[in-house]
């Protein structure tokens, strides 16, 4: 009896077994959030989870939930059955974006940066605004009729409050958890009526709102940081804190597989920023 390849014939059996163990790649996802996600799975989130599933030999599976105050605790966090609150099975395993740095989740490297952008409607009497900082500088009953959107706790109120402007701002949530809206088609819908006329809007929400419209419906201009104020971040994917082989395997999945991600990215339009640490 060959004593040595029937050792190495077991190990390599459990290794199969291990490695097609999860069948799943469990997704916990908000069903409508354009242009992340949606339940059709036509958001660039969806299509990155699709690629990684490929790569890994899974098939996607998707926890759905609005994107709001608790989505954490009811997704990643959440055991299959509510009763069993130690049970390591839970109803989901990824979150394909949070911010770098999140702390309700154990976070990869970041996959792409995006920033804020000033985007404006054409033919509204604005077409000559190429910067943001022209703004502030409107002479004063022009500046009255600015109807300008930013969220609620986003930096574009910050900006506005810094540059005498807030009142002249007309703010939006940016988790409304809305079952038939989320901020993205709102802001749309609220441009497309002229109840706005321009938004201080997060890159990849912009994307979609410009996707909405005929081509050359809008000026898009990239706001730029500064010392005191923010609007370039960087986007990972979350898992539960404890769960650091996932990570592992997500972070090469992110490293081997970055001209697939950013070509996903760049096919929804996306302003993207590099990546710096």
């Amino acid at each position: 009896m060959k004593v040595v390849p029937l050792i190495m014939g077991l190990c390599l059996a459990t290794a199969v077994i291990t490695a097609n163990a999860e069948e799943k790649f469990k997704v916990c996802a908000d069903p409508l959030n354009p242009p992340y996600s949606t339940q059709k799975q036509d958001g660039f989130e969806n299509k990155i989870a699709e690629l990684f599933a490929k790569k890994l030999g899974q098939t996607v599976e998707y926890t759905w939930f609005a994107q709001r105050i608790g989505f954490i605790r009811n997704t990643l966090t959440a055991p299959v059955n509510d009763r069993e609150v130690d049970s390591k099975n839970f109803k989901c395993d990824v979150v394909m974006g949070v911010p770098a740095g999140y702390d309700l989740t154990l976070n990869t490297q970041p996959y792409y940066k995006s920033t804020y952008v000033l985007l404006i409607a054409k033919g509204r009497g604005w077409d000559d605004i190429k910067d943001a900082t022209q703004l502030p500088n409107l002479p004063l009953d022009k500046q009255e009729t600015l109807k300008i959107a930013m969220f609620d706790r986003g930096p574009g109120t910050t900006w506005l409050q810094k540059n005498g402007l807030l009142d002249q701002g007309i703010s939006y949530q940016s988790m409304s958890g809305d079952s038939e809206n989320n901020a993205a088609m709102q802001i749309d819908a609220d441009l497309k009526a002229k109840k706005i006329d321009m938004v201080m809007l997060w890159g990849p929400m912009a994307a979609y709102v410009i996707a909405q419209s005929p081509e050359n419906s809008y000026t898009v201009i990239p706001m730029q940081s500064t010392a005191d104020i923010k609007f370039d971040f960087a986007m990972a994917m979350g898992v539960r804190k404890p769960d650091k082989e996932r990570k592992e395997i997500l972070d090469k999945l992110i490293s081997e597989n970055s001209a697939e991600i950013k070509a996903i990215m760049e096919s929804y339009h996306i302003p993207l920023v590099p990546i710096t640490k």
